[in-house]
C-alpha cells in the first residue's frame, strides 16, 4: 500500500477539523451571557469608583479590557459567518459588537477574508495583515522606507500609538473601492459609536467617560494588537512566494499555537489556537481547543508561551534564505554569506 502523499494528508487534516465548523446556539448564547454580563457590569463598577479611588477604577478597567477582547472575538466569529448558524444572527451580533469594539463589522469581514485567503504569501501582502520586508527589500528600499518601517515595527508605536491610530482614525473611513453595503455600514457604525459615546458623555460627564473609557480601549486595542503580532511573528514561521505557497501549511506552520494561562485563554476566546482557525476559519471560538486536541499533526505546531512570545518584538525582517525572521541587527549576520565585494554586503553594512 503506498504511503499517503504530503497533499493528501493535507486535506484530510482541513476535513476532519472543518468536522468541527458547526456552531451551537446554546453554547453561544452561554458565551454571550459570560462575556456581556461581566463587561458591562465591570463598566458600570468602574464609573462609580470614580467617587472612591482612581486607582479602583484602573483595576476595574483593566480587568474590563480583558471581557472587551472577548467581545472582540465574538466579533471576529461572527465576520466569519461562525459564532451563530443563521448569517443575520452574525451580521446584527457583528455590527453591534463591531460598535463596542470600534470596527465597522462588514468593512473588517472583507480585509480579514483576503488575510485569511493570503496569510504568508509573500507575493500577496498588504491587506488585514502587518507590514513585513524581507531582507533584500529592505536592503533594496529608500531611506524614506526605512525610516518609516523601522518606525512602524518600534514597540511603542505599533502597541501603544498603532490602536489609537486604527482604532480611532482608519477604522472611520471605508476603503478605496468598497461596496455600498460596506460603506453604509461604516457610516452606520461612526453614528452609533458618536452616539453611545454622546449618551455616556451626558450621563456621565465627558472627564469620566475618558477616564473610564480611555483605559479600556489603550489596553484593549494593545492586547488585540499583540496578539494578531505573535500569531504570524514567530521564530519558526512560515513565509513563501505564491508558487511554492500551500494554504494548510501556512495555517499550521505560519500561524502559531499560543499557549497561555487558562484564564488568559478564556478572556482571549482560545484565539491563541490560531492554527486551527486559520485551517479552517469557520471553527466557532469555544470549539478550537478541542479541534486542537482532537488531532496530533496539530499539536506539532510550533508553540509559543508567554514567556518566549517576547522574543518576536526582535522579529523585524524575514530572512528568505534561512527562512526565519531576522533582528536588524540580524542583517549584519548575513553579509557573511555574501562575496566580500559585492554590492549587497556594502549596502548592508550601511543598513546594519
Amino acid at each position: 500500500m503506498t504511503e499517503p502523499t504530503l497533499k493528501h494528508k493535507q486535506k484530510l487534516l482541513t476535513k476532519q477539523v472543518a468536522a468541527f465548523a458547526q456552531p451551537e446556539t446554546k453554547n453561544s448564547l452561554i458565551q454571550l451571557l459570560n462575556t456581556f454580563i461581566p463587561f458591562f457590569g465591570l463598566w458600570f463598577l468602574a464609573y462609580f469608583s470614580l467617587n472612591v479611588s482612581y486607582l479602583l477604577t484602573l483595576a476595574l478597567t483593566v480587568v474590563a479590557s480583558g471581557f472587551l477582547t472577548r467581545i472582540f472575538i465574538i466579533f471576529h466569529d461572527c465576520c466569519h459567518q461562525s459564532f451563530f448558524k443563521q448569517k443575520r444572527y452574525n451580521h446584527i451580533l457583528g455590527f453591534l459588537t463591531g460598535v463596542l469594539t470600534l470596527f465597522p463589522y462588514l468593512q473588517w469581514q472583507h480585509s480579514h477574508s483576503i488575510h485569511h485567503a493570503t496569510s504568508s504569501n509573500l507575493d500577496k501582502r498588504g491587506t488585514g495583515d502587518i507590514w513585513l520586508l524581507t531582507v533584500n527589500e529592505y536592503i533594496a528600499a529608500s531611506r524614506r522606507t526605512k525610516l518609516a518601517y523601522r518606525l512602524y515595527r518600534n514597540p511603542f508605536i505599533m502597541f501603544i500609538l498603532g490602536p489609537i491610530y486604527v482604532f480611532l482614525i482608519t477604522n472611520r473611513f471605508n476603503k478605496k473601492g468598497a461596496r455600498r453595503k460596506e460603506r453604509v455600514n461604516t457610516y452606520l457604525t461612526n453614528l452609533a459609536i458618536v452616539s453611545l459615546a454622546t449618551v455616556c458623555c451626558l450621563i456621565f460627564g465627558w472627564q469620566s467617560f475618558l477616564l473610564v473609557q480611555g483605559p479600556i480601549f489603550l489596553i484593549s486595542g494593545s492586547i488585540g494588537v499583540w496578539l494578531f503580532y505573535v500569531q504570524h511573528t514567530f521564530e519558526d514561521s512560515y513565509f513563501e512566494a505564491d508558487e511554492n505557497w500551500s494554504y494548510v501549511q501556512a495555517a499550521v506552520e505560519g500561524s502559531s499555537f499560543y499557549k497561555l494561562p487558562k484564564l488568559l485563554q478564556w478572556l482571549t476566546g482560545n484565539i491563541g489556537y490560531h492554527h486551527v482557525h486559520h485551517l479552517s476559519p469557520k471553527v466557532p471560538n469555544y470549539k478550537l481547543e478541542v479541534a486542537h486536541e482532537h488531532h496530533e499533526p496539530l499539536k506539532n505546531v510550533p508553540t509559543i508561551t508567554l514567556k518566549t512570545s517576547l522574543q518576536s518584538l526582535a522579529f523585524r525582517l524575514w530572512d528568505e534564505d534561512k527562512k526565519q525572521f531576522v533582528s536588524f541587527r540580524g542583517i549584519k549576520q548575513i553579509s557573511f554569506r555574501l562575496p566580500p565585494d559585492s554590492t549587497e554586503k556594502q549596502k548592508l553594512r550601511e543598513n546594519a
